[in-house]
């Protein structure tokens, strides 16, 4: 299935018992993120991100990287932001994992890193879409109803391609 285009998006291997480090993002890294994440929007797991909106919203992202090495090949392993919407609430958003590193609790981790940060800033509350209920539920997200969202997670919605036929599902975490 082609989406937006982005059928052809593949990202760089990454040997997956390469050495983790996690990192703030830099404007260096706008074309890896963009690849991860176009990578599983090609596959209608996340929505698409453009290179000016991640210009726009870098500060936002935490990263994991694999080290390289002679015999194996590094880059970027995870990817996930954390963007405030308003003094009460933010969203954590574009979490993508490398596919070789699937299942290593990268997602997790970059989740805890977001929500260490909201905490940081004393933020009440995170929110997310997603397609991935269960991995929300495992990190402490409760569902909710769309109905039940803040009205600034809608002015951001209208920017959407989706935002007539949205599926994802609204995720809620109070942290206070």
């Amino acid at each position: 299935m082609t989406l937006l285009g982005l059928d052809s998006i593949a990202v760089p291997d990454v040997h997956p018992d390469a050495p983790l480090v996690g990192r703030k993002a830099k404007l260096s890294d706008i074309e890896a993120i963009h690849e991860l994440i176009g990578y599983w929007a090609a596959r209608g797991q996340m929505l698409v991100r453009s290179r000016s909106l991640l210009a726009e919203t870098i500060r936002d992202f935490h990263l994991i990287f694999a080290e390289p090495h002679a015999s194996r090949p590094g880059g970027l392993a995870g990817v996930c932001g954390l963007h405030l919407l308003a003094p009460d609430l933010a969203e954590v958003r574009g979490l993508a994992i490398h596919p070789n590193l699937q299942g290593r609790g990268l997602g997790k981790q970059l989740v805890a890193a977001c929500e260490a940060e909201a905490r940081a800033i004393d933020l009440p509350a995170l929110f997310a879409w997603t397609y991935q209920q269960g991995f929300f539920e495992r990190c402490g997200f409760t569902r909710i109803d769309k109905t039940n969202l803040h009205p600034k997670v809608w002015s951001e919605c209208q920017r959407c391609a989706f935002f007539e036929n949205c599926n994802e599902i609204a995720m809620h975490k109070q942290l206070g």
